[in-house]
């Protein structure tokens, strides 16, 4: 048996299209060749076949026994070929029954999963959502073993693997929330009161969240009073409505803690930046048709 290695896989698709044939010149035409060329081609197959393929008969070319035996597994050997090579068949979300595991932070799963989830059950009911926990290493591992799918919500001044895909997601401004009770502050917060007031923080992984409103601040020479920090926005909105001090957090945040607790908004100093919050994948699936409509949903 000859290693595969020798034989020229180029001649594959003109030794098919011969003994389909049983003609050079029709060969020839059919893969856009001169007869010359085709019959280069024979000659080369017969050597590397050590069999003559094609053989005068009194009508015409015929297939020897071994060529017979050939054209069934060659034909195969080439559909294979081609579907390896086609592009993937398309994501159908209505058909589909995958399981999406996101890694995200409090927002996209208070803010974003609900409505996500609401719109899947009429257009894609048999997909599932599972969400999971940002690493302290930002997931590279579990994203590269395709235990996670997608990262959403980081804020864009994360840190992170620079081969991730990186894509803008979503961009709000911060609102402060204090308690209902609370007296000392109205509807505006101006930047020396905001720094005269107690403060519950919120950090995201590594803290960039609370880091960028301390970062705007210190260019002013300001700086917050915390009597808190927390990881999750429901502990430190509950913390707001029993004492006097103030959280800011995404609007959205914001308005949902106002529904569910005795809080209400008030407005940060004019000038803070927006929180821009951020998508990541990992390149090995970019062309993951399933994972380019998930990101396409989100960024709708």
């Amino acid at each position: 048996m000859k290693p595969l290695r020798q034989f020229d896989l180029n001649l594959l698709l003109l030794l098919e299209a011969l003994l389909t044939e049983c003609h050079v010149s029709r060969a020839a035409q059919r893969m856009c060749l001169s007869q010359s060329a085709m019959s280069h081609a024979l000659n080369r197959l017969r050597q590397q076949l050590d069999d003559p393929l094609l053989v005068r008969a009194s009508n015409g070319l015929k297939l020897t026994p071994r060529a017979k035996s050939m054209l069934p597994d060659i034909r195969q050997a080439i559909r294979m070929i081609e579907h390896s090579l086609n592009p993937p068949e398309p994501f159908d979300p209505a058909r589909s029954e995958r399981c999406f595991t996101i890694a995200s932070t409090d927002y996209f799963e208070a803010i974003t999963l609900p409505p996500l989830m609401q719109e899947l059950q009429q257009s894609a009911p048999g997909i599932r959502i599972q969400i999971d926990v940002i690493a302290q290493d930002g997931n590279l591992k579990q994203l590269e073993n395709r235990q996670i799918d997608l990262i959403a919500g980081l804020d864009n001044r994360q840190q992170i693997d620079p081969q991730l895909i990186r894509r803008q997601w979503h961009n709000e401004p911060y609102a402060c929330l204090v308690a209902e009770q609370n007296t000392l502050v109205g509807q505006q917060l101006s930047l020396q009161q905001y720094c005269q007031l107690k403060h519950v923080l919120f950090s995201d992984l590594a803290g960039v969240t609370s880091d960028q409103i301390d970062h705007w601040l210190v260019a002013q020479q300001h700086q917050r009073n915390p009597i808190a920090r927390t990881v999750n926005y429901m502990a430190g909105a509950r913390v707001v409505a029993f004492t006097d001090a103030i959280m800011t957090l995404p609007r959205q945040m914001a308005l949902l803690f106002a529904q569910m607790l005795p809080v209400r908004l008030i407005s940060p100093p004019k000038g803070m930046p927006q929180i821009e919050m951020i998508t990541l994948h990992h390149p090995l699936y970019a062309n993951d048709p399933g994972l380019q409509w998930l990101l396409q949903k989100l960024h709708q």
